[in-house]
């Protein structure tokens, strides 16, 4: 059963199965280029490994450190005092702490050197929120630094958008189509929650044309393959984070659904 939704589903963001619907349509974009790209580009999903701190407050399993304790009235306690050496007491200590995060994309590279054409970007809410914003905006820069195509595509309404030089259309949902031989510009795509999502050009070595990505047919494929329509709980209100007109919208679509 497809989505009740004309395009992106808000559900989905809501629903805090991000990960699963991310690493999805991530693959099938893959499949989908490397069914009609000339046979010299591999199209490879790639991993990204970030540390990300935990905050202050957040419960965690202590780790024993080793330390010295004094009793406070001086004496050692139990001290072995024919060897010479104190009974030493451990003290919990908590590790500063990092959490691994693990995020995939897409590299497209050109054969037979493999060289690095295009790097593909299904955003998450790490990479917009922080302390992964930072951390994903560095790895932004050192692209953008080079000659490589870059396609960021936000199905995401919550957290910070990409830092840009000016306003952004108006949309809630984008993509970015930043062009190696047009640094440091970006082709912007918006699009609101009420329409179907677009098709956007992947940009490859020239002379080879762009590849034409459908959106909107690679999220009806994620979310068929997916069963989403059985994890997505559409009796609920609809996400906050949409605005009262949006949500006014998708209380009409959802009590329509069969």
């Amino acid at each position: 059963m497809p989505s009740p939704f004309p395009g992106m589903d808000p559900y989905i963001e809501a629903s805090g199965g991000w990960e699963d619907f991310h690493d999805r349509m991530i693959t099938y974009i893959g499949d989908a280029i490397l069914e009609t790209v000339p046979a010299h580009y591999s199209v490879r999903i790639q991993e990204r490994v970030t540390s990300i701190s935990v905050s202050e407050g957040t419960e965690k399993v202590g780790i024993a450190d080793v330390g010295v304790s004094a009793p406070q009235n001086g004496a050692s306690s139990g001290s072995v005092k024919s060897a010479g050496v104190a009974t030493i007491e451990p003290v919990l200590i908590e590790h500063a702490s990092y959490e691994p995060l693990t995020e995939t994309y897409l590299e497209i590279r050109r054969r037979p050197e493999l060289e690095l054409v295009t790097v593909i970007e299904v955003l998450s809410p790490s990479n917009k929120e922080k302390p992964g914003r930072e951390q994903y905006r560095t790895k932004r820069n050192v692209l953008l630094s080079q000659y490589v195509h870059i396609v960021e595509i936000d199905l995401l309404i919550s957290g910070v958008r990409l830092p840009m030089k000016k306003a952004l259309p108006p949309g809630d949902y984008f993509a970015y189509v930043s062009r190696a031989e047009q640094r440091f510009n970006a082709d912007v795509y918006a699009w609101s929650v009420w329409h179907p999502l677009p098709t956007i050009p992947i940009p490859l070595r020239e002379p080879d044309p762009d590849y034409l990505l459908d959106l909107s047919r690679l999220f009806a494929q994620t979310y068929d393959r997916g069963h989403y329509e059985r994890e997505l709980n559409y009796k609920a209100d609809p996400p906050s984070f949409l605005r009262p007109e949006d949500r006014e919208w998708a209380r009409e679509i959802l009590a329509k659904r069969p």
